[in-house]
């Protein structure tokens, strides 16, 4: 018996694997690439103020403090592109990692309590510790998400049925009410409401050279890290039986990704605060591209989630509006329908 479950098991790993397209994965990426790029000189392009590419280059090249439009390029826009990119690609792989790791199509980072937990750390942050450097502002973002998602889980298992992806929903939204209620509450009293408002409505605008600093090569690593544990997410999404009867060490490849994405999520927070869905689209999206095998739905996840968060900051920055639209808003425009969507299929899809 034990044979057979595991010839049938290596059947499904290759049935998987024959979903993956590399060739279009490889073009989705280099292409991907391409308009990333292209996409960040219109963002530092265009703004407020509208920036001409001659300018842009000699700001990078030639760079001179006493202009004014070099000290906006180097020191706001640039920061706050190359933020939105680092974060879209954190979300997206942290979803994507979620969503195998868990068999639960749903899975979203701001749908399942981290980034709730992660805003209700930076709330006690600025209320206790005003002043913090940034480095251990990330470090409590970090034990936020993982305080959030360990509630929902904990809330979410106490069924008699299991942990299914609508009931682990359901206690995400839950959980999610409840630390931004204590988040929200905890902002006023101590009258940091100001403070927290750019976390709760999700943005870039903020983002500094010391906090890229903190932030970039620990993305890095943790995309590297969940694109080396990606063969065991593909196993792992076929089903705890198959991983086991494969030999998989499917208690280890779990740690892994849970603190991946503890820390994609925690950090992606603090730099832009409570944004939701991109973790839950790009995956899907994803999928659909290239096929069920990890190894490159991680990468062109990255890749996308950076695209998406970059175009979104560059509309929330020149749509004709009185004032600069979130990011948040505009993502949860496409992400709202899109979740109803997949709820409305039970999840089939995955």
């Amino acid at each position: 018996m034990a044979k057979n479950a595991t010839i049938e098991s290596k059947a499904q790993v290759k049935a998987v694997k024959k979903t993956a397209k590399p060739i279009r994965g490889t073009i989705i990426i280099i292409s991907g690439l391409v308009f990333l790029c292209f996409s960040f000189i219109l963002s530092i392009s265009l703004g407020a103020a509208d920036i001409n590419l001659s300018t842009i280059y000699n700001a990078f090249f030639n760079f001179d403090t006493g202009v004014t439009q070099h000290q906006i390029i180097r020191e706001l826009r640039f920061p706050r592109i190359i933020g939105a990119a680092l974060v879209g690609a954190a979300f997206s792989v942290a979803g994507a990692l979620m969503q195998g790791m868990t068999r639960n199509p749903l899975a979203d980072s701001g749908l399942l309590g981290l980034n709730a937990g992660a805003v209700m750390m930076l709330a006690i942050s600025f209320s206790f510790f005003p002043g913090m450097p940034y480095v251990y502002t990330v470090l409590l973002s970090f034990f936020g998400a993982a305080l959030g998602a360990s509630i929902v889980y904990g809330v979410g298992s106490l069924s008699k049925n299991g942990l299914t992806p609508i009931r682990l929903v359901l206690a995400g939204a839950a959980v999610t009410a409840l630390l931004t209620a204590l988040s929200e509450g905890i902002a006023l009293y101590f009258n940091v409401g100001q403070d927290m408002a750019f976390w709760y409505a999700g943005g870039v605008s903020s983002t500094k050279w010391e906090h890229l600093i903190v932030i970039t090569p620990i993305v890095i690593i943790m995309i590297f890290i969940a694109m080396r544990i990606s063969r065991s997410i593909t196993i792992l999404s076929l089903g705890e039986e198959v991983a086991v009867s494969l030999g998989e060490r499917t208690v280890r490849t779990k740690l892994i990704s849970i603190l991946v994405i503890v820390v994609l999520a925690g950090l992606a927070v603090s730099v832009v605060g409570a944004v939701s869905f991109v973790g839950l689209i790009v995956p899907h999206l994803t999928r659909k591209i290239v096929g069920y095998d990890y190894r490159w739905i991680i990468p062109v996840s990255a890749v996308v989630g950076a695209v998406l968060v970059v175009v979104a900051d560059l509309l929330a920055r020149t749509l004709n509006a009185p004032f600069e639209i979130p990011i948040g808003a505009l993502i949860s425009l496409i992400g709202v329908p899109f979740f109803l969507y997949l709820a409305r299929k039970g999840g089939k899809e995955l």
